[in-house]
């Protein structure tokens, strides 16, 4: 992995850490941030902003492409996976597409359940032929 590649990689994890804390503290990703004793990678700011800024519309394609799940009975892990990602794809200049599943997918064999990364796959590949 290039050095850029290794940087993205450990942003998009502290991304999903403070993501998961925003979650479970029921605040936005900025208050969090705004707490840090030392402020995140740029990188992971970005991905934040993004998924927030364009949350409704994120969660409208999870929504539709989830077939048979809600938004709330999604595992949160996954829910958290799929928003950043989808933020981060449509930031302006996004990552190749594949980078930013590929990773998602690892996240989620990391981080969630068993099923995880099949389902986080087939979601967020039909969201993204929507996006193009």
């Amino acid at each position: 992995m290039s050095e850029l590649g290794q940087r993205r990689h450990l942003a998009r994890e502290r991304a999903l850490e403070l993501a998961y804390e925003a979650s479970m503290k029921g605040r936005p990703f900025a208050s969090i941030v705004s707490e840090l004793m030392v402020s995140p990678d740029d990188y992971t700011v970005v991905i934040l902003t993004s998924a927030e800024e364009n949350r409704l519309r994120i969660e409208e394609l999870i929504a539709e492409y989830a077939h048979g799940w809600t938004l709330e009975r999604l595992a949160l892990m996954d829910r958290l996976i799929m928003t950043l990602a989808l933020g981060e794809l449509m930031m302006d200049d996004a990552p190749p597409v594949a980078v930013v599943l590929d990773e998602s997918v690892e996240f989620a064999k990391t981080y969630s359940t068993e099923d995880s990364a099949s389902f986080v796959n087939g979601v967020l590949a039909a969201c993204v032929e929507h996006l193009k």
